[in-house]
Order: C-alpha cells, then structure tokens, then sequence
C-alpha cells in the first residue's frame, strides 16, 4: 500500500526474507533499491526492527555498507551513538503515514484539531446518535465521498470521517450552489445545520459550510503557515507567492496534497 513500490518490489523483500530482518544492510543486501528503502522509511515500515521514521531516513541516506564479514550488519554512522535526531510529534507522524500510504494507524488527523472543534461546539460524529429529530448540530470532518446522482435533483450527498466515525450530510441544491466552493475544495469541512433521523439512519441536513482545511496545517510545524491552502485545481494554483522558488512551491503543494479532497460520484 506504500506509494511508489512496486509489486516485485515486495516479492523480492518477501522471497528473501528466511528469517526476520533485523538491519537496514539486510535488505540491501537482497538487494532492494535505495529508492524502495527511502520509501519503506517514509513509511515508518521499519518501526519493527527499532528504528523510527526520522531514524530509518538518517540510516538510509548514509549509504555506508559494510562489506564481506560484515555485510548486513548497520553501518557505523547509522548507530547514531553521537546523534540525537529530534522527536517527530505524533501529529506530524500521521501526515507522513498519509503522504505514503494515505491512512495512519496511529491516530486520526481531526483528533489533533478537536479542542479547537470543541471551543466551536462543534458534535463528534459519534454523538450525533445522541440527539434527536430537528436538533441543530455543527459537525466536521475529513471528505470522504461526495455524489450528486442525475436523479436526485441537484441534491448533494456527502460523507465526512472525524477520529469518532462518519457523518453523512444531505445538501439540498440551493445550499449546494451558495457553498459549492466549500463543498468542491474543502478536505477538511464543518458544516452546520439538522439532525433528521429515519429509524437507525442519521443524516445532517445542511444550511451553512465552511472550509476547515487551514486546520490541517497546523498538524506540521512549517514557516510557510501564511500560504494558501493550495487543491489540484490550475486556478487555485496561482495563488502561490510569485516569490516562493521551486522548491519552496513544491513542498507547500505536498503537504497540502496529503490528505485527500474526497471522491466523487455522479
């Protein structure tokens, strides 16, 4: 599930593996790329053998492998004896699990925003079971799925996904065409409006939309907070700060691609 390796990539590592694979210079010595290596790093995949993320791309990157006798054994820059890497916050870990394998197993990215929500009043999916027919409620979430079927005129169906669960919203036509930037663009999306519940089915009826995506940065720690959230749309692509190098455009568009801007359906 790891972006960028291939399938014979992994049967290589597989077919290779006749026991568990305690050091780095083991796989390569399979010998695996130091392309699929950097990737299994970014991925954290070598959390089993003791070595974290930040860990795992420091000895990556050192390429010094030992030889003959030696061979598969961790380089002598690797051990890092005399090298303390800073901690990478969990936060940060989970929008690295996203940028490789698009989910985390660690924790989801709405629970690092949630006092936030609280101070917002905004209800967690999973409560929503909790009130009743007509209430008013604001929730968000991760856009998971929008859809807006020919036969359902011009109604809207989203899915949203917080750390608690998934809320689905019903957007009628009108709202969908005073909201559509915030319904097409947002990844993360708090929308306000009523709970309607049809025996174990619960749907929000929304009124009102908001972007929440500025939300999302605040998960990485970055110099570049003030730049727009950037989408895949060209239009909204020439927002980025004429100054900004290529660089510095390539990583701001990155990071804001981590998380999904959900699927759609017609």
């Amino acid at each position: 599930m790891i972006k960028g390796i291939r399938q014979e990539d992994v049967a290589v590592l597989v077919s290779n593996r006749i026991k568990f694979y305690e050091t780095i210079n083991e796989l390569r010595d399979i010998p695996l790329s130091e392309s699929v290596l950097e990737r299994l790093a970014d991925a954290d995949a070598f959390r089993s053998i003791g070595l974290d993320r930040r860990e795992a791309l420091w000895e990556v990157s050192t390429k010094d492998r030992p030889l003959v006798l030696f061979s598969g054994q961790p380089a002598a820059d690797a051990l890092c004896e005399n090298i303390a890497l800073p901690v990478m916050p969990e936060s940060e870990q989970v929008v690295h699990d996203y940028a490789a394998t698009s989910f985390s197993l660690k924790a989801h990215p709405v629970s690092f925003v949630r006092e936030k929500l609280d101070q917002l009043n905004i209800t967690p999916a999973a409560n929503l079971s909790n009130l009743k027919n007509g209430d008013s409620v604001k929730v968000a979430g991760l856009v998971l799925v929008r859809q807006r079927p020919g036969t359902a005129k011009g109604v809207c169906f989203m899915t949203i996904e917080d750390e608690t669960g998934i809320a689905n919203l019903v957007i009628f036509e009108t709202g969908f065409e005073k909201f559509r930037k915030e319904i097409i663009r947002s990844k993360l999306i708090m929308v306000a409006g009523k709970v309607q519940m049809e025996g174990e089915v619960i749907h929000v009826i929304v009124n009102q939309c908001h972007d929440f995506t500025r939300l999302l940065k605040t998960l990485t720690a970055t110099k570049e907070e003030d730049f727009p959230v950037l989408t895949l749309s060209r239009a909204d692509e020439r927002s980025i700060p004429p100054s900004m190098d290529k660089q510095a455009q390539a990583k701001t568009l990155a990071r804001n691609n981590v998380f999904p801007g959900g699927r759609n359906f017609k």
